[in-house]
């Protein structure tokens, strides 16, 4: 194997895990820091790419001479479009399935039924695209064998700029101080005044704002169609539970794991045969650690 192709792997690797990671990043706040079983999550991320479409096509109308910074644009009104309907989702139908799993994961699987129709409606059920602008297009060559794809490069910053954000938002800020009292002890927590309910809700709208980022990013390496959703959302739950739930560390740690294993078994073997092997894996692991790799305790 030469030097070229190890630095091409590594960095497949290293994209992979960014996705990964960018996927399950709203899920292990939700999921983890909630214990809501959010079978919509994948939707939110649907609806963040749909917010980047419709962004593009403004820009591609009324400002044509702008249309470079539309992705920016994009990901951030995909993250406050999604953060706000996650707010507003937790407030009146969410919340109401507190401590009641298996209604809270039927309750959510319609949701995302009813909003995969919505985006049928809306958008049709064709896939939609958005043009990729002309300083992400193309690849870095460091060396004459080395390709390195400019869209990946952003998304991997843009993975990183996401990441500190969170950890300074949950271990920085009152929010995050109060988010995680919640998590370890929800009684105590309300009896020393913290209001509940509130940062239940913006827990939710920050975990599902997340899931906007992640779908923004997601419409320069893809295309988008109503069911979009699904695709990701059975990645983002292997990623959580196999890293840990309510353990962001265990998220990250468990992407990078997830994503260099993958990379390296599809140069040996087929891209199917590698997913197989990942899943199988992942139960191995989970037999014998049924809390995940990076499980934290959380109290009653």
């Amino acid at each position: 194997m030469s030097f070229a192709t190890v630095v091409m792997q590594l960095f497949s690797g290293l994209s992979l895990f960014t996705v990964l990671l960018l996927m399950a990043l709203g899920l292990a706040i939700v999921f983890g820091l909630m214990g809501v079983i959010n079978m919509a999550h994948g939707e939110l991320m649907a609806l963040g790419a749909y917010i980047t479409y419709l962004t593009a096509a403004f820009f591609s109308r009324f400002l044509p001479s702008l249309m470079g910074l539309y992705l920016f644009a994009g990901i951030f009104l995909a993250f406050a479009v999604t953060f706000a309907f996650g707010y507003l989702l937790e407030r009146g139908f969410i919340r109401w399935f507190y401590n009641r799993p298996l209604d809270t994961l039927l309750a959510t699987w319609g949701l995302s039924l009813i909003l995969q129709q919505a985006y049928r409606t809306i958008f049709g059920p064709q896939e939609v695209s958005v043009p990729l602008t002309s300083w992400l297009s193309g690849a870095w060559s460091p060396t004459a064998d080395i390709q390195l794809p400019l869209n990946r490069i952003f998304i991997i910053g843009l993975t990183i700029v996401v990441a500190v954000g969170v950890y300074l938002i949950l271990y920085k800020t009152r929010l995050g101080l109060r988010a995680r009292a919640v998590t370890q002890n929800r009684a105590m927590s309300s009896a020393v005044g913290i209001d509940t309910n509130r940062v239940d809700a913006l827990t939710f709208a920050l975990g599902s704002g997340l899931a906007g980022i992640a779908g923004s990013v997601f419409t320069m390496i893809g295309s988008t169609n109503p069911g979009t959703g699904q695709l990701y959302i059975v990645d983002s739950f292997i990623v959580v539970v196999f890293g840990g739930v309510a353990s962001l560390f265990g998220t990250a740690a468990s992407s990078f794991l997830i994503a260099q294993s993958q990379t390296t078994l599809e140069y040996l073997m087929s891209g199917s045969m590698a997913k197989v092997c990942i899943l199988l894996l992942v139960i191995v692991v989970l037999y014998f650690r049924p809390n995940g790799l990076f499980s934290s305790k959380v109290r009653a």
